[in-house]
């Protein structure tokens, strides 16, 4: 018989992507709620400078097998137990046009945001169909329901991991576990800085007939301040993730932020080329 899950019950919950923003920010609100957490990073300074002591922290990088194991290994070890809630939030997003887009620039992309994600979500699996309880909540994206201009390495990522999930959620139906999407649009973090450091490895952007788009793209990832309007702390992620993990029923899909909303509910109700001219209007030629 399946368990249920409430505030009052503490879960044991492992969380990828918590240098910074919302993995970490879900790690802390987690732990303040009572739950049994771990957050995993991939760099090793990362895991060094974690400043938790009360929420244990490993090293789990998503693009090598040997360190997914290792880290859920860890992981479970310092849980005391199987992981029970799964919050898979690490990824990065690699700027660029898709004809910029190397075969190496496009697989890094999936490496991390798609395929080290299922991977790990595979080794808990078992587990959690043998206990008849199990959570999974996927961090996807605005740009995991409608594309934008310039970003198409990352929504690749993101829609073939809403796809995935639509069809775990499927697949898993009856066993217990229960598979949530949470779909934030712009969110204060890290994560401009570190598509800007990806953009400049590996997009030969001065070359590309693309150039001016990038240099308005690299002034807007330089500028300080909110990405975009709209944009919200990582608090509004977190709290979807709350209810993810403690309520009966979970949401198969949480939006966060106004552009989710907005661009769901056009997808509805226009035309491809009238939403076309939306998502144009919306990324800027490429400025936002």
């Amino acid at each position: 018989m399946a368990q249920s899950a409430t505030a009052d019950t503490p879960r044991r919950i492992l969380i990828t992507g918590c240098s910074s923003g919302i993995g970490r920010r879900a790690a802390e609100m987690l732990a303040e709620r009572g739950h049994h957490v771990v957050a995993s990073m991939r760099n090793p300074a990362d895991v060094d400078a974690w400043p938790h002591r009360h929420i244990p922290a490993v090293r789990l990088d998503l693009d090598d097998p040997a360190s997914i194991q290792a880290g859920l290994d860890r992981a479970v070890e310092r849980l005391g137990g199987p992981v029970e809630v799964l919050f898979n939030n690490g990824a990065y997003g690699q700027p660029g046009a898709v004809e910029d887009l190397d075969r190496e620039t496009l697989r890094a992309q999936l490496e991390t945001n798609l395929l080290g994600t299922v991977e790990l979500t595979n080794l808990v699996i078992p587990s959690m169909r043998a206990a008849g309880f199990g959570r999974i909540i996927q961090n996807s994206s605005v740009l995991g329901i409608s594309a934008l201009a310039f970003r198409g390495a990352y929504v690749a990522s993101k829609f073939a991991l809403e796809g995935l999930s639509d069809t775990m959620r499927l697949e898993l139906a009856g066993s217990g576990i229960d598979v949530s999407l949470v779909e934030p649009g712009p969110i204060t973090s890290r994560f401009r800085a570190n598509a800007q450091r990806a953009f400049e490895q590996r997009i030969d952007w001065q070359r590309s007939v693309h150039r001016e788009a990038y240099e308005r793209q690299l002034e807007r990832l330089r500028k300080p301040g909110p990405a975009a309007p709209f944009t919200l702390e990582p608090e509004a992620v977190v709290r979807r993730v709350i209810h993810a993990t403690e309520a009966r029923r979970p949401k198969a899909r949480y939006p966060v932020t106004v552009p989710t909303y907005l661009f769901a509910a056009l997808k509805r109700v226009l035309t491809v080329r009238a939403m076309d001219r939306v998502l144009a209007r919306a990324s800027g030629g490429g400025k936002r």
